[in-house]
């Protein structure tokens, strides 16, 4: 019995119970990169030597047994950072997953701590509160937001800039007959000056600011102060961090966290609203990681445009892009809709009504398109979204899955061969590196 859907809430652990804690994710994060160092040793120096966490199990508890910082830590823990490492490696080598090699973990990366569901226990303290028992800490005390509904099989303690948060692992029975959504079929366009435009809209579903006027200024005004401290770090204290860095910091990555959060809350409520009305939805296929590496140079050889090319990543990665199209894969089996990704070249320069794809029928980066053989205008981006629908449709008809109705997701795109993940292992680390 799997864990099928997630539940998080915010923690509010003690001052006793927050250093412990910290000091837990800081030695997973020390057994990630210690247990990930040897997988890569063995696996170039020990003539291709494979490990996995049934192997370097038993080097964990003898590990445990000398050293106390590591024995502090709950086994469930430990092992399950080793079961976490498996799942890494796993999606490294599915031709279908877009993760890449398993990276090492930074110092400034926030932690988190894995239990499995019979290491915890749960119980309701009131409307809006209960408590979580974890093993060596005691009972935690986390606000009730949601119901759980459903068995908890695992829990997931984490942090970041506005403090820590619980996310438990559900398992809820599925229905013996899955809902067959008959909504009208729709395609959505992302962008930057309209967040997504559907086709079956007048206007755009614009997400608003994730900063106030206000918020943005005192985050300038700390990430100025930032960079005044960190040169004087490394100018008069040898690159050590003082107090008032740290909560410089700390300001920071509370700003950052409250940023996200929102984005977050706008493209739950978006895509939720389309998975829930539409049976059918279309999606460009866009490879966001692409889009947004950076013009690179030096103050010696500047590269062309870096700070203009800066400015556009930081709008693409603020939309969320991969995030909708994420959510949509999921929603869309929830709610018994379907899910289609069609190619993106093209979709902005074809007519939705003649079908001629003429890169002058839309100049520069305006929102007017105007076909050059029939004469047909529209606003850009929602000629955009016919034509990725129609694609969607023609697509899902060709599969023979029908334009209404149907769970899972269907995408144009071949999955990678055996050549980009040979190309990706070449770009694999050739020494274990310094573990942080």
């Amino acid at each position: 019995m799997k864990a099928n859907m997630a539940r998080r809430y915010r923690l509010y652990p003690t001052r006793e119970q927050a250093d412990r804690l910290t000091g837990w994710s800081d030695t997973c994060r020390a057994v990630w990169n210690t247990a990930l160092a040897q997988r890569i040793w063995a696996y170039h120096s020990a003539r291709r030597v494979t490990l996995r966490a049934v192997d370097q199990g038993p080097e964990l508890t003898q590990a445990r047994r000398e050293y106390d910082w590591l024995a502090d830590l709950p086994a469930q823990c430990a092992q399950q950072v080793l079961r976490r490492l498996d799942a890494a490696y796993d999606n490294f080598w599915n031709r279908d997953h877009p993760a890449g090699f398993p990276q090492f973990k930074k110092k400034r990366d926030w932690g988190s701590l894995c239990f499995p569901g019979q290491a915890i226990e749960v119980r309701q303290v009131s409307r809006r509160s209960a408590q979580v028992r974890l093993p060596k800490i005691g009972w935690v005390r986390f606000r009730v937001s949601r119901p759980i509904d459903g068995t908890v099989r695992n829990a997931t303690v984490s942090r970041d800039g506005l403090g820590w948060h619980i996310s438990f692992g559900v398992h809820q029975p599925e229905l013996a007959t899955p809902p067959v959504n008959t909504g009208p079929p729709i395609g959505i366009d992302v962008g930057i000056a309209c967040s997504v435009f559907c086709s079956a809209d007048d206007a755009a579903r614009q997400r608003p600011a994730t900063l106030s006027v206000g918020e943005h200024r005192r985050l300038r005004r700390l990430e100025r102060r930032r960079a005044r401290q960190l040169t004087y770090a490394k100018k008069y204290a040898g690159g050590k961090y003082s107090n008032r860095l740290r909560r410089t910091n700390a300001a920071i990555a509370a700003f950052k966290a409250r940023q996200a959060r929102r984005r977050l809350d706008w493209n739950h409520k978006l895509t939720t609203d389309l998975a829930q009305s539409h049976g059918l939805i279309g999606i460009e296929d866009l490879s966001v990681s692409s889009m947004i590496r950076s013009a690179k140079g030096t103050v010696t050889q500047p590269g062309s445009k870096v700070r203009q090319k800066a400015g556009l990543n930081r709008s693409i990665a603020d939309q969320g892009w991969y995030e909708i199209r994420r959510q949509l894969g999921y929603k869309t089996k929830r709610y018994g809709g379907q899910l289609i990704v069609v190619p993106a070249p093209g979709s902005s320069q074809t007519c939705c009504r003649c079908g001629a794809r003429d890169p002058e029928s839309r100049r520069g980066c305006g929102r007017l398109f105007a076909c050059t053989q029939c004469g047909h205008t529209e606003h850009a981006d929602k000629n955009a979204s016919i034509n990725i629908r129609d694609r969607a449709i023609h697509t899902a008809g060709r599969a023979g899955t029908g334009t209404g109705g149907g769970a899972g997701s269907q995408s144009t795109r071949s999955p990678k061969g055996r050549g980009g993940r040979r190309a990706s292992r070449m770009r694999e680390p050739s020494s274990p590196g310094t573990a942080a």
